[in-house]
């Protein structure tokens, strides 16, 4: 059989994604199964049934910022992939910083990187938003400095790709937003990026806004 619609192709792949995991033994459920088929759809990687890590109830508590809440991403390609539709229906706000002038000029003032800098005006005009890092290790490891100084987002998801200081943001991260209460979403290891990003806040936002069905977006 063809499948030619969005809607039956998504929910082909998810039969699909479905039908292999039974094989491997793997059964999701609960309120983080929506998030793990969401993210092997974006990638087609089993590995992240094992490599997700959720603090207790964090797509819970995630699904719920998002209503009426604000979602601030690391990079533009994330926030391009976060559904309009979806946030617009929750009356969520979206927003990337790291490409703003004024967080460039900060940086270089401060002899900091723009991740950094972009974390800490984020924090101080968004202090309860949704964080999602799918990029910039040095902004996990800000938001994980400044949960430890007080700062309370509504939830981390850190899921930055890569080789350098990757898998010890994402360990301190989880570590710290364990320690103090904050909701966290962290995949370990070297494999994430903007898309993994994306693709968890879609499973929320979807999660919160009753979309899962395709066919309702």
């Amino acid at each position: 059989m063809t499948f030619t619609q969005p809607a039956e192709i998504e929910r082909e792949s998810m039969r699909i994604i479905r039908e292999e995991l039974s094989r491997r033994g793997v059964t999701l459920s609960g309120e983080t199964a929506e998030v793990v088929r969401r993210v092997i759809h974006t990638t087609a990687d089993f590995d992240y049934v094992d490599t997700l890590r959720f603090t207790e109830h964090a797509a819970r508590y995630g699904a719920r910022a998002l209503c009426g809440g604000v979602l601030v991403t690391d990079t533009n390609m994330a926030r391009a992939g976060v559904n309009a539709r979806a946030l617009t229906k929750l009356d969520a706000r979206l927003y990337c910083f790291m490409a703003e002038d004024f967080i460039a000029r900060a940086a270089r003032e401060q002899g900091t990187t723009r991740a950094v800098a972009a974390v800490d005006w984020a924090l101080e005009h968004y202090p309860g938003a949704v964080f999602a890092v799918g990029n910039a290790p040095t902004a996990l490891l800000r938001i994980a400095e400044r949960i430890e100084q007080g700062a309370r987002p509504a939830l981390v998801i850190g899921v930055p790709v890569g080789f350098v200081n990757v898998e010890q943001s994402k360990e301190r991260v989880l570590d710290v937003c364990t320690r103090c209460g904050v909701p966290a979403i962290v995949a370990l290891g070297r494999k994430g990026g903007s898309t993994v990003a994306a693709a968890i806040c879609n499973a929320l936002a979807y999660t919160a806004a009753d979309m899962l069905d395709p066919a309702r977006r």
